[in-house]
């Protein structure tokens, strides 16, 4: 699975109506989809399609035809972000209508078309899912810790301070079991 970490957008224009295709981080779908609104109030459509992962691990999926024919536009959209693999993306499809009907088939391609292309633009990254671990140590191993997190490109969330610092840490699963072994050679550390 892929994910993008910022906005990309591309045009396509097919038989005068236009296609502005925008693909941004899922986090950012609501905000996008509200500003887009207000910057084109001449549009005719917004189609819609996302894919995220839940608090399970679950993918949850929708799309929106917003108005087009049944099944010509969002579906096809949502099709083009599961055949790309990507996760916690959304995908927003701005329309101006040209004045020629382009059949259901006609839409099918042009949306489909416009995520392709706006897809090819986009810079994709592996997806890894994240584990979060918290681990305590000795005031005097605080600089040991942060050193092996930075070296084991483990992100550090937090630290607590008390009778010993606690660090919440987050990474893929293998960087923080790499992290522990590293470790456990140099302090005393507790799970």
């Amino acid at each position: 699975m892929y994910y993008i970490k910022e906005h990309y957008t591309d045009t396509l224009e097919v038989k005068q109506s236009k296609f502005i295709a925008h693909l941004v981080p899922y986090t950012d779908y609501e905000s996008t989809l509200n500003k887009l609104q207000q910057e084109h109030p001449k549009a005719r459509h917004f189609v819609t399609a996302y894919r995220y992962l839940n608090e399970y691990g679950q993918i949850v999926e929708s799309s929106s035809d917003d108005g087009e024919p049944k099944g010509t536009s969002g579906k096809p959209s949502l099709m083009v972000l599961q055949g790309k693999a990507l996760i916690n993306t959304a995908v927003i499809i701005v329309r101006y209508f040209g004045g020629t009907k382009l059949g259901t088939g006609g839409l099918v391609r042009a949306y489909s078309d416009a995520v392709n292309l706006v897809i090819e633009k986009a810079e994709l990254f592996p997806y890894k899912e994240l584990v979060e671990k918290n681990i305590s140590c000795d005031y005097t191993d605080v600089g040991k810790v942060e050193y092996a997190c930075r070296s084991e490109d483990v992100l550090i969330k937090e630290k607590i301070f008390d009778s010993k610092v606690t660090f919440i840490i987050e990474a893929p699963k293998k960087q923080i079991e790499s992290l522990l072994q590293d470790l456990d050679r140099i302090v005393a550390v507790k799970e």
